[in-house]
């Protein structure tokens, strides 16, 4: 990374610049692990406007179509809890099994995926009538989720059997599997569901994959100046739907790396907060949020700049991230 970069970044976060952009009617809301709450940003200002209290060790979130629910993987409660986005309140759950850490909502709106690390499966959930449809044999510790743009297939990566598995969407039939570095963890298809994009935590790569073949086309390993490659470990993973970069939570690396798609190559560095986990859009993806687990705050990425103009505290060991318009 260039110094001049670094330095770019570090007094953006430290005057606390608010860009001028098209946030003024969204918020974001953050799970927090430790705090068994939601911290909701307000876009505009870029503070902290309220706390949601929810279940215990909440990480795991999306809203419905019409945001007016948000579904919270509360891992240590063993459920999805069901929160009114009006009200602020939780007015149910559905059934998840076991520990769910992730979450993912097929285009039709009527079914959540969840997966259970201890016990090798994916759960498929129905949304209306809050009941258990179905569940699939995958590998060992299953972890992150995603289902294509057209709806035809699940992805779900486990983390100790180092795989990615290939769910017919249709017939709920693990129907493939790609060998990926050691522990895999976050999954996102391209807009168009040609490729799929799986970061591996421990192996420190991130592989795109060509949906039609299942067959990685490219792998990424990441360097930068003055941090041990054993600190750097991909995680979350976003796409701009302009298809113009990938955007990698490094962890313990403390940066995001930003990777240009035309040519499949590693554009830049940003430099973010303590082991930065997930991140998230807003609405016309001129700002990328992370959660930064360890040092319990959000840093706030400029995209038309690529540089970070605000670092946001919430609670401890902020997780998941989703903003929505304010209704």
């Amino acid at each position: 990374m260039k110094p001049k970069f670094i330095v770019s970044c570090l007094l953006g976060a430290l005057v606390g610049i608010a860009p001028a952009l098209s946030s003024a009617n969204e918020q974001a809301y953050v799970t927090n692990e430790k705090d068994d709450d939601i911290s909701v940003i307000d876009m505009s200002s870029l503070e902290v406007i309220k706390q949601i209290p929810v279940g215990q060790r909440p990480r795991g979130i999306i809203f419905n179509h019409d945001q007016t629910l948000a579904y919270i993987c509360a891992s240590d409660s063993d459920t999805i809890q069901i929160l009114d986005l009006k009200t602020e309140q939780i007015i149910g759950e559905l059934p998840s099994g076991e520990d769910p850490e992730t979450i993912a909502l097929h285009p039709d709106g009527k079914t959540i995926y969840t997966a259970n690390e201890d016990d090798a499966l994916l759960t498929v959930i129905d949304i209306e009538s809050r009941t258990v449809k179905t569940q699939i044999d995958v590998g060992v510790e299953p972890e992150g989720l995603a289902v294509s743009p057209d709806g035809k297939i699940v992805i779900v990566t486990s983390e100790t059997t180092n795989m990615v598995h290939w769910i017919n969407a249709e017939t709920n039939e693990n129907f493939d599997n790609t060998l990926v570095a050691e522990r895999p963890r976050s999954a996102m298809f391209s807009k168009d569901s040609k490729r799929l994009w799986v970061s591996s935590e421990i192996g420190g790569e991130l592989v795109v994959i060509d949906v039609a073949t299942r067959e990685i086309i490219k792998t990424f390993t990441f360097e930068i100046d003055g941090i041990h490659k054993d600190r750097v470990q991909p995680v979350g993973v976003e796409l701009s739907d302009d298809g113009k970069y990938a955007y990698v939570a490094l962890g313990p690396a403390n940066h995001v790396a930003v990777i240009k798609r035309d040519d499949l190559t590693i554009d830049e560095y940003l430099l973010v907060g303590r082991r930065v986990w997930q991140l998230g859009f807003n609405k016309d993806q001129s700002l990328l949020l992370t959660t930064n687990g360890v040092s319990g705050d959000v840093s706030v990425i400029d995209t038309n700049k690529h540089k970070v103009v605000k670092s946001v505290k919430v609670g401890r060991y902020p997780w998941g991230v989703a903003i929505k318009d304010v209704l």
